[in-house]
């Protein structure tokens, strides 16, 4: 392990007001949305869409790492032209979602476990060789009247810490997300407690398993209500609540914290980040940034549509929001930027 290539790459990942871009979705994900949004499901329409992504112009000024999945890896521009190296060639860090998707765990009724760890070794060694720098491994929290358990976060926990284990013996830096869900009625207290617990678990796993802190990214859920709670929060309360859990659970050795989005609309993900750093930003011991997928997206495949005379507009949109999230992470955004 080159711990301090590690951490080079790690650093890159958070610097300045960039943040990075989650274009992991598995085939069955994207097609899902591109049946939403009217678009044909097929292969090629899939490479157009991220060709579209990889070629918006200026993207490298408000992206630092671009997460992949292994179909988009292989893939090129029509002329072409590889994805990953459009990538480098725009100073984005290019990497790959290496988990295989949660599964129903035995015995433990409503909770999920990921799986991919069978293989992995030799994965990576490919994913490396082919010129990524990081990888992405998610865990599935969900919150109901009997779950979270203990024994479930201990599973996740275990698997993110042999995941990111073998990354950084591979020389990939590992971005480490256990996500708690949005799904459910809890309040944000509720959050906060599971939220809290599940950090502390999964990095005294962490630790356990001789990763290095300094070498790797934690990707995890904001502190929020429910979708289905009655008592949502603003801004600033979400905002008191993600970083006092953070404070408790996160070792200051971390480069960064990179929020997944997890659902929520793409200007309250965007407010959130932002009211953290407008009261935060000098009190915190590592970077804070995004690491969004749907909040940066959607406006751009909603209106392509699959068509090509709307790419050039699209890829406006994309830039846009994720423009308007570097703002945030400034602790500048104002909800007029949406206009």
């Amino acid at each position: 392990m080159d711990k301090q290539a590690l951490s080079n790459i790690a650093q890159k990942m958070m610097a300045g007001d960039k943040g990075l871009l989650a274009m992991d979705e598995s085939i069955a994900t994207c097609n899902k949305r591109f049946a939403e949004a009217g678009i044909p499901q097929t292969e090629e329409y899939r490479r157009k869409y991220r060709e579209l992504i990889v070629t918006t112009p200026k993207l490298g000024e408000c992206i630092s790492g671009a997460i992949l999945f292994d179909e988009t890896v292989k893939q090129a521009t029509a002329d072409g032209t590889p994805f990953i190296d459009l990538l480098v060639n725009a100073g984005i860090i290019p990497g790959i979602k290496l988990d295989e998707g949660a599964k129903d765990m035995p015995a433990f009724p409503g909770e999920k476990i990921t799986e991919g760890l069978d293989g992995l070794r030799e994965r990576l060694k490919n994913y490396a060789a082919a010129g990524l720098k990081f990888a992405k491994w998610r865990a599935v929290i969900l919150i109901t009247a009997n779950t979270p358990t203990d024994g479930n976060i201990y599973a996740n926990a275990h698997a993110l810490a042999r995941y990111a284990a073998l990354c950084q013996e591979a020389g990939l830096v590992p971005i480490v997300e256990p996500e708690v869900l949005m799904d459910g009625d809890h309040t944000i207290e509720r959050c906060f407690e599971v939220t809290q617990r599940v950090l502390h678990i999964v990095f005294e796993v962490l630790i356990q398993q001789r990763v290095y802190l300094e070498g790797m990214i934690l990707k995890p859920n904001m502190v929020v209500p429910g979708l289905g709670s009655s008592a949502q929060a603003d801004a600033e309360q979400v905002a008191d609540a993600t970083i006092k859990c953070l404070l408790r659970c996160v070792p200051a050795a971390l480069p960064g914290v990179a929020f997944l989005s997890g659902g929520q609309l793409a200007q309250d993900a965007s407010a959130h980040l932002n009211a953290m750093h407008v009261k935060y930003k000098n009190k915190l011991p590592w970077a804070l940034t995004f690491s969004f997928a749907r909040a940066v997206q959607q406006p751009a495949m909603e209106y392509w549509k699959g068509k090509d005379e709307n790419v050039a507009i699209a890829q406006q949109l994309l830039y846009k929001r994720a423009s308007i999230n570097n703002a945030a992470r400034r602790g500048e955004y104002e909800p007029a930027l949406e206009k």
